[in-house]
C-alpha cells in the first residue's frame, strides 16, 4: 500500500492520540499536500523540525497499529465484505449454493453472536 494512503489510514484511526502539533503537521503534509517548506514557513520553524515531527508522528501511528491492530482488522473486514458481495453477485448468475454458504460464514465472522 502506498505510504500516503497508509499514513492517512493510520491517522484516521489513531490521529487523536498524537499531539496537537503532530496532528496539524500530518494533516497539512498528508491530507492537504503541503511541502515541508510550506509547513515550515507557516509555523515559522525549520524544514528539519517539520520532518522530525512528521517522522515521530509516523512512528507513533505505526506503534499504535502494532499494539492495537485496528487498521488491519478494518481492512480484513472490508475484504471479507467485498468477497461476500462478489459471491452474492456470482450467485445471481450461477445459482451455486456454495456461494451463499460462504456468504453466511463471512457474515457470522463479521457479526459474532448473531
Amino acid at each position: 500500500m502506498e505510504k500516503v494512503i497508509w499514513i492517512t489510514l493510520l491517522y484516521d484511526f489513531y490521529g487523536q492520540l498524537l499531539t496537537n502539533r503532530q496532528q496539524k503537521l500530518v494533516q497539512l503534509y498528508y491530507e492537504h499536500d503541503y511541502s515541508l517548506a510550506e509547513i515550515a514557513s507557516e509555523y515559522n520553524i525549520t524544514r528539519q523540525a517539520v520532518h522530525d515531527t512528521l517522522k515521530r508522528a509516523e512512528r507513533s501511528l505505526g506503534s499504535y497499529e502494532e499494539k492495537l491492530g485496528l487498521v488491519d482488522k478494518f481492512m480484513n473486514k472490508h475484504q471479507n465484505i467485498a468477497e461476500a458481495l462478489q459471491l452474492l453477485l456470482n450467485f445471481r448468475q450461477d445459482h451455486n449454493w456454495q456461494h451463499l454458504n460462504r456468504v453466511e460464514e463471512i457474515l457470522k465472522e463479521a457479526l459474532p453472536g448473531v
